[in-house]
């Protein structure tokens, strides 16, 4: 696989680990006053989803550093 492909598949990734986290926070938002126990469990879900996207970024910022000298 390619730093390209690699750099393609981060991108990808963490598109979807985005519109996951946010669609776990919209979901804590429209549950109201439920339960506080479900609420917590998919506030740390996507605590979790937050914390992948960070380490997901610094990779992809590595792979794109990569690339360019690569390519320099």
């Amino acid at each position: 696989m390619t730093i390209k492909d690699e750099l393609q598949q981060v991108d990808d990734d963490l598109a979807k680990l985005r519109q996951t986290a946010l669609e776990l926070r919209e979901q804590i938002g429209d549950m109201g006053a439920t339960d506080q126990v479900e609420r917590s469990q998919l506030l740390e879900m996507a605590d979790g989803q937050d914390r992948l996207i960070v380490e997901l970024q610094g990779r992809r910022d590595d792979l794109a550093r990569r690339l360019q000298q690569e390519t320099s």
